[in-house]
């Protein structure tokens, strides 16, 4: 038998595991880097009113504050493959997990506006790290046929972090007398929803001590034994194990470590598959998911819902969340990444637009009429369903699987770069849109939302069942 076909059969019989329980468990660990990300992101939902109360500022300044912590996400993006590289998977997460512990101890106690704006910057550079660490580091150590499963817990982590952010949040509200403002052990309850993202952070970093390196970086620093040892762990014994060294080891010798000159060529700046990656990092924040995980009690506030039941509307919009993403989890290696984002796009046309049609009557005593008000409500949870089944999952699943192995690290980092900066723009930006016209901002992300399709069916090819050496 020749060693290709030695590396063919060694990664057909990947497909089955002997510990898929103990593969779970390290996928699940590394994925709560994206824990992290939805609990960040859906908190500062608690505290938008608070913050802008106790610093008397108005919308566009409210919404930098809110959204500053995106610029820290695209640094901490942008640079986590090139440390990725040098210091390895784990010890980026290690770090991650650190730097979001303080970020989360100086936001709940800030001495001023500009100070709770710095500790936001700091935590995000922490989940940006952690949004591009934990989907290349699971697709380097997942079995190609579990991948897609495995991959999409990635996101499972972000809605599952949204949800238990919101819960505590719906709490602590209630707790304090339904007054963001209200006293909770000598802080004002704001205060304390940030705080509390103390213990998702070191969380994540002392699990991160209980999973092993990815062994396509201990083979990149040559230590073939230990990479020997986790690829049985995490495929089985029965797999050639030489033969899957050498697979992986003759992919990396045809290449050197990825650098953001390796992604420039083509006819616009970066290669034609770098813009693949960044035009579905741009989609999934340009329908404007994020504003229902940002500003959805602020949203429902505005539309005349009281407080404690905008808490609660924006909880059970978290459950539908996670109800998407576990039927995505379960369709994605059946029936593919891009018929799952076909799907979901023509449904997020149809949420969006019943929002945009909803939001356009003017209010009557401070609130929609019944008929557009429960429109809009019922509108936005199918918005959320069908983001959640496709673009919030096969994105990230896209991402960790579809660059070849020569620039995957940097060209993830700069895919996930441009999510990080199409996040901040939604997020920066629709205060001030919603104060000019609510039904044109949902009109602009259904736009976002209908692009979606052609770019799916013309740019992005399907990764189903590949090994990340066939990508190229």
């Amino acid at each position: 038998m020749t060693s290709t076909e030695q590396a063919s059969k060694s990664g057909a019989q990947a497909a089955h595991p002997d510990h898929l329980g103990h593969v779970i468990f390290i996928a699940a660990a590394a994925a709560m880097g994206g824990f992290l990300f939805g609990y960040d992101s859906s908190v500062i939902n608690g505290a938008v009113e608070a913050i802008r109360g106790r610093y008397d500022i108005g919308s566009a300044a409210l919404a930098q504050v809110i959204a500053i912590a995106l610029i820290g996400c695209a640094i901490g993006a942008a640079t986590a493959g090139r440390i990725a590289d040098r210091i390895g998977r784990i010890r980026c997460m290690q770090i991650s997990a650190v730097l979001f512990t303080i970020s989360a101890v100086g936001s709940a106690l800030p001495f001023a506006l500009y100070d709770l704006a710095f500790w936001r910057i700091v935590g995000g550079f922490a989940i940006g790290m952690a949004s591009v660490i934990g989907p290349a580091y699971i697709a380097e150590v997942a079995p190609p046929a579990y991948r897609g499963r495995l991959g999409s817990f990635q996101q499972a982590a972000i809605v599952i972090g949204i949800a238990i952010s919101q819960l505590v949040n719906w709490g602590l509200l209630n707790a304090a007398g339904g007054d963001q403002r209200g006293k909770l052990m000598g802080l004002e309850a704001w205060q304390v929803m940030l705080g509390v993202m103390v213990v998702p952070a070191v969380l994540y970093g002392l699990l991160s001590f209980a999973i092993p390196e990815s062994p396509r970086f201990l083979i990149s620093v040559g230590k073939h034994e230990r990479a020997r040892e986790i690829l049985e762990e995490v495929e089985g014994d029965r797999i050639d194990l030489d033969a899957r060294v050498a697979e992986i080891e003759n992919a990396m010798k045809s290449e050197h470590k990825s650098t953001f000159k390796d992604l420039l060529g083509g006819s616009f700046f970066f290669k034609p598959i770098v813009w693949v990656g960044i035009g579905l990092s741009v989609f999934q924040q340009f329908v404007g998911i994020n504003v229902a995980f940002y500003y959805s009690s602020t949203l429902w506030q505005s539309v005349g819902v009281d407080p404690t039941d905008s808490f609660f509307y924006s909880f059970t919009t978290s459950i539908i969340n996670i109800v998407g993403t576990v039927i995505a989890m379960i369709f994605v290696d059946r029936v593919g990444r891009r018929p799952l984002a076909l799907i979901g796009s023509v449904g997020m046309v149809i949420g969006l637009a019943l929002e945009a049609w909803a939001f356009s009557f003017d209010l009557v005593d401070g609130k929609l009429p019944a008929a557009q008000g429960w429109t809009a409500l019922i509108a936005a949870h199918i918005f959320v369903l069908f983001f959640a089944l496709s673009w919030g999952v096969v994105v990230w699943v896209f991402l960790g699987e579809m660059f070849p192995n020569r620039i995957r690290a940097a060209a993830l980092g700069v895919a996930a770069s441009a999510q990080w900066i199409a996040n901040w723009a939604i997020t920066a930006s629709f205060p001030s849109l919603a104060d000019w016209n609510l039904s044109a901002t949902y009109v602009i992300y259904t736009v976002f939302a209908a692009l979606s399709i052609p770019f799916v069916l013309k740019y992005v090819k399907e990764t189903k069942g590949k090994k990340l050496e066939e990508m190229g």
